[in-house]
C-alpha cells in the first residue's frame, strides 16, 4: 500500500515538474536557441532579438512585433504568423513550413535558403526581400506583393501564386514555376527566359506585357497586358 501510494504520489510529482519546466520555457526571455515551440507569444514587441536557431515550431506569434529580430537557422514550422511584423529581420536558412501567416510583413528580410514550403501567405508583403534559393514550393502566395524582392533561384512547385505579384522583382538565373498555379500572376517586365517549369497553359492565363521575356518555345498570350486591377 506504501509503495503503491509513494509511487502515485512520485508520478503526480514528476507530471508537475514536467509541465512547470514547459511554463517555465515559455515565460523565458528571448535568446538564440531557446525553445517557443507551442508557447502562445501573441502581440509581443520582440524586435531586435537574436533567435538563432531558436525553436518556434506550433508557436503562436500573431500580431507579434519581430522587426530586426535574427531567426537564423531558426524553426516556425507550423507556426501561427497572421498579420506579424518580421520586416528587416535576417532569417537564412529558417524553416517556415506550413506555417499560416496570412497579411504578415517580411519587407528587407534576409532569407536566402529559407523554407516556406508549403506555407499559407496569403497577400503577404515580400518588399525588397533577399528571397534568393528560397522554397516556396506547394505555399499560397497567392495575392502577395514580390516588388523589389530577389528571387534569383528561388522555387515555386506547385505553388499558387494567383494574383500575386512578382513585375518588379529581381531575378538573375533560374526560377522554378513548376506546375505552379498563375492565374492573374503579373510577371510584366520579368526576364523569365531561364525559368525553369513553366508551359504554355501557366503565361496565358498569367499577365505580362511585351517586356516580359519567356523560355524559348512559350508564345505571347494575345490578351497581354491584363487590365489593372
Amino acid at each position: 500500500m506504501f509503495f503503491g501510494f509513494a509511487a502515485a504520489f512520485l508520478g503526480v510529482a514528476v507530471g508537475l515538474s514536467s509541465g512547470d519546466a514547459k511554463a517555465a520555457d515559455c515565460r523565458s526571455d528571448p535568446a538564440p536557441e531557446i525553445d517557443w515551440s507551442d508557447c502562445a507569444k501573441k502581440s509581443l514587441m520582440l524586435s531586435g532579438n537574436d533567435f538563432t536557431g531558436a525553436n518556434f515550431r506550433d508557436a503562436d506569434l500573431s500580431l507579434t512585433d519581430m522587426r530586426n529580430t535574427t531567426l537564423t537557422g531558426a524553426v516556425l514550422e507550423k507556426a501561427t504568423l497572421v498579420r506579424t511584423w518580421f520586416t528587416d529581420a535576417r532569417m537564412d536558412k529558417a524553416n517556415f513550413a506550413r506555417v499560416e501567416a496570412y497579411r504578415s510583413i517580411f519587407k528587407n528580410v534576409f532569407a536566402q535558403g529559407a523554407s516556406f514550403a508549403s506555407a499559407e501567405l496569403q497577400r503577404a508583403a515580400f518588399n525588397g526581400a533577399d528571397l534568393t534559393n528560397t522554397s516556396f514550393e506547394k505555399a499560397d502566395v497567392s495575392r502577395a506583393d514580390f516588388d523589389q524582392a530577389i528571387l534569383s533561384g528561388a522555387t515555386f512547385t506547385y505553388a499558387n501564386l494567383s494574383r500575386a505579384d512578382l513585375s518588379e522583382a529581381k531575378i538573375e538565373g533560374a526560377l522554378g514555376f513548376n506546375r505552379a498555379f498563375m492565374l492573374l500572376t503579373r510577371i510584366e517586365g520579368l526576364d523569365l527566359s531561364r525559368a525553369t517549369g513553366l508551359d504554355q497553359s501557366q503565361i496565358d492565363i498569367a499577365c505580362g506585357d511585351a517586356e516580359t521575356k519567356l523560355p524559348n518555345g512559350l508564345t505571347t498570350p494575345t490578351s497581354w497586358p491584363c487590365a489593372q486591377e
